[in-house]
Order: structure tokens, then sequence, then C-alpha cells
């Protein structure tokens, strides 16, 4: 794909062997790699020092507008979506975002051209996990997916389930399965990915000795990632590129991927927070339609 390079299986598994200097594989690779923003989107994108974002690639969602924070969060804070031109061409007129600000409500809305991926959901994952590509000054971050309201002050939320745990990133508890294998399973049944996509992954995972109920300080490894928190530190931009590759490697569910990096990876100074935790963060609307394939 011209978006992440050719990784080969050897440059995956020294990817993992953390270095000072190192290079690896972090997706925008070549002179045309895709997911094109424009000069002016590019440009604000530098001011924000701190971000709640969020994405919605082929128009399966409509637009929630943040509630919760404070007078000095919004002076601090941006809150960014990016769009694709079905989403912009589907969304309400309502809703749209401004032809002179660009803003719908409190989102910044950046519409993105281009996309690498023929799988809007894999189209996804980069600005959810490549947030460090994209927001090249921001300290702090929250991804929240579409289907969700955040409805909380982000800089409360930092420090919470950041600054207090003495954390670098900040990811939700699985509320209904420990078991990555057992979860491969619930993700066939309900036709979230092909089953021989799963049995590659999952394959390749036991096959290195990847335990059914992995752990990490004591809690369970398997996670919900539809809200992220984190700084942008070196460790948490090179963990979210090394699960970036492996979403690219394999299937595009996330949560299959983010107990292996993590146990291979070692390093990160993780919040592993409740899932009661998440869900007092956000309001859960769900998804509008299936964004279809390009």
């Amino acid at each position: 794909n011209r978006f992440v390079g050719s990784q080969t299986m050897a440059e995956r598994n020294s990817s993992f062997q953390i270095r000072e200097n190192m290079e690896v594989h972090c997706g925008f690779y070549g002179e045309d790699p895709g997911f094109d923003i424009d000069e002016v989107d590019t440009a604000f994108l530098k001011t924000c020092k701190a971000v709640v974002t969020t994405c919605n690639f082929g128009g399966g969602d409509d637009i929630y507008q943040p509630i919760g924070m404070s007078n000095a969060s919004l002076a601090k804070v941006c809150y960014v979506a990016f769009w694709d031109e079905v989403t912009l061409s589907q969304m309400p007129e309502d809703k749209r975002p401004s032809p002179d600000t660009r803003m719908a409500g409190l989102w910044r809305v950046v519409v993105v051209r281009n996309l690498p991926f023929n799988d809007q959901r894999r189209n996804g994952k980069i600005p959810k996990l490549l947030g460090h590509r994209l927001f090249p000054n921001v300290r702090y971050s929250i991804w929240v997916d579409s289907k969700y309201q955040f409805r909380r002050d982000p800089m409360a939320v930092f420090h919470a389930l950041l600054w207090s745990p003495q954390a670098a990133l900040g990811i939700s508890e699985h509320g209904a399965r420990r078991c990555v294998y057992r979860e491969g399973k619930a993700v066939v049944a309900k036709n979230k990915a092909l089953p021989a996509e799963v049995d590659l992954q999952l394959s390749q995972y036991q096959a290195e000795g990847f335990p059914e109920n992995a752990t990490f300080n004591g809690h369970k490894a398997l996670a919900e990632a539809s809200v992220i928190v984190r700084e942008h530190t070196p460790v948490t931009n090179l963990f979210m590129c090394l699960w970036f590759n492996e979403v690219v490697r394999y299937t595009a569910r996330d949560q299959l991927s983010f107990p292996y990096v993590l146990r291979r990876f070692g390093l990160l100074q993780l919040n592993m927070f409740p899932v009661c935790t998440r869900k007092a963060l956000v309001n859960s609307i769900g998804h509008k339609q299936k964004a279809k394939p390009l």
C-alpha cells in the first residue's frame, strides 16, 4: 500500500526491539501517500497543543457536539473532526461546516481527500492511531469514536486519567471478554471481519506464544478502544505506530492487536481504566449506518 510502504516480517519484529534511535514504518510513506489535507487545515492543525478528535469517513455517522467543557478548556483545546467528501455531501445542511470558518458548532472540520485504503474502518485508524503525525505540536489528545458524544471537560480528563495516575496512555478495559482468541470468535460471529483474516492474525499470535488471558500490570490486556487519552511522547508515539502497523497487516479490528502490541512493547505507562469510567466520558448514540467501502 502506498500509504504504509512494504514492511517485511523481519522489519516488524525488529520494530519491537526498542532502541534510543530507530526507524519504523508509521504511515505517510512515499511522495504521494494519500490522506490529503489542504494547506489551510494543515496550518490550523499545527496550532493545536491539546485536542479532542474524531472522524467520520463514508457518511456512517452524524456529528455530535461535545458538552461539559469549561471556558478555560475551550480556550486551550481544539476539537477536530476528520471527514471525507462523502460525509460532507451526506451531512444535513444545518450540520455542515461554515465555508468561511470550517466550523460545525465546536468542531473544526477537516475534509480529507485521496483516502489510501478501500476499507473505511482502516482509513479511520489514521487519525485514531497516528494523531502525532497529524498534530505535530500537540502534547495531549483524546480520541472519541464518532458514534459517541463526548461529555466531559478535556483538561479534567487529562488530570484524572493521565496526570494523577502518572500515565502516558489511558484506555478502557474490554467490558465483555478478557481473551483475545474469544474476542476473535466474537468479531467473526458479528460479521465485523472475515474468518480467514482473523484466523491468520490469531494463528500468528498463537504461534508466537501469546497467552489466552494476557494481563498487564494486573489488568486484562484486552481493551475497548473507542476512547483513547494520551500524552504525545516518543514512547506513546512509537507504540501507536506499532499498533497501526498490526492493523494494516492483519484486521482493522484494533482490539485484536492492542494486547499483542502491549505485551511485546512493555514500556508503556498505561492506565487501563474500567468500563464505567469510559461510559462516564461519553454518551453512546450509535452508528447511523454502516460506512460503505470505497
